[in-house]
């Protein structure tokens, strides 16, 4: 690494050395992504806590804008559905001809079927029996996998967290509002949410801004004022559009790198990391320390 960065221990130590301390930040802030979460996380709330310095070389930055919202994606993110959702995108795209496996479906899970169809079907063959197919594969996930669904660990906490630092809570979905509205049940969060955004409130899903961009209107706030968490690149990428920062989770099985490139300003683990490390997260850490 040309910058000299420091390995972890050098860096903590230098949090005592005062004329060190710009160059450490700078550095920092600008090669977070070779870090672990944890690392930055802690790093950040020691040095916020002793060092207000940091502050100003941009590890916690007092020019962002404090969060209002935390708008929650559902799949991947607060429930485990993902491998569910490819399982049935991938039977029926085999079922209309398509030789799709399971792997090509998973990768795209995180848009909606307006979105995902597109990547495995002509216009022609779309025009033919797109409709019919997503149709199809809306019937066999009801049926056979949505009593699998289960909720991550930790997601009560996490949202009653969020309320306590006096954050609204939205949840923006692509999925059907019939389907959101189970996924509240499932995860036991449907008092905690303020808004909750599915397909239905947009002309187009992930990655497109539609949906985020409908949270921030029910929200009444801006892009800045929110921060989205999400599990895939596909919810970064939205996000972006739409203004708002976006937490990422490894839940939902994308790579932390592959979430970095989509936009994500930080990676977590799941839910109960997130609510672990909240008040040095992008949800806390403004909040904090005004």
């Amino acid at each position: 690494m040309e910058s000299g960065l420091p390995m972890h221990a050098g860096l903590l130590t230098s949090l005592q050395d005062e004329s060190h301390l710009g160059r450490v930040g700078e550095d920092l802030a600008i090669h977070t992504g070779q870090f672990s979460p944890w690392f930055i996380a802690a790093f950040a709330l020691v040095g916020a806590t002793f060092c207000p310095a940091l502050r100003c070389a941009g590890v916690i930055s007092k020019k962002l804008v404090m969060p209002q919202a935390a708008i929650f994606d559902i799949d991947g993110t607060l429930v485990d559905s993902v491998d569910l959702h490819a399982s049935a995108w991938q039977e029926a795209l085999v079922k209309f001809g398509h030789q799709v496996t399971f792997e090509q479906a998973r990768s795209q899970i995180g848009k909606g079927g307006d979105q995902l169809i597109p990547v495995f079907l002509s216009e022609a063959e779309q025009k033919d029996h797109g409709e019919e197919m997503e149709e199809w594969r809306g019937k066999l996930f009801k049926s056979k996998y949505l009593p699998l669904v289960r909720p991550f660990s930790a997601v009560p906490e996490l949202l009653r967290r969020v309320h306590e630092a006096g954050l609204k809570v939205a949840a923006a979905s692509s999925a059907k509002k019939s389907e959101l509205e189970i996924y509240l049940d499932i995860a036991c969060i449907k008092d905690l949410v303020n808004v909750a955004i599915s397909s239905e409130d947009a002309e187009q899903s992930k990655p497109a801004p539609d949906i985020f961009q409908a949270a921030l209107k029910k929200l009444g706030i801006d892009g800045p004022e929110a921060v989205v968490i999400g599990d895939t690149p596909y919810d970064a990428e939205a996000a972006r559009k739409a203004g708002i920062r976006t937490i990422g989770v490894l839940c939902g099985g994308f790579t932390e790198a592959d979430l970095r490139t989509g936009g994500c300003v930080a990676v977590y683990p799941g839910p109960g990391a997130l609510l672990a490390c909240f008040g040095a997260s992008p949800l806390g850490a403004e909040r904090r320390h005004p």
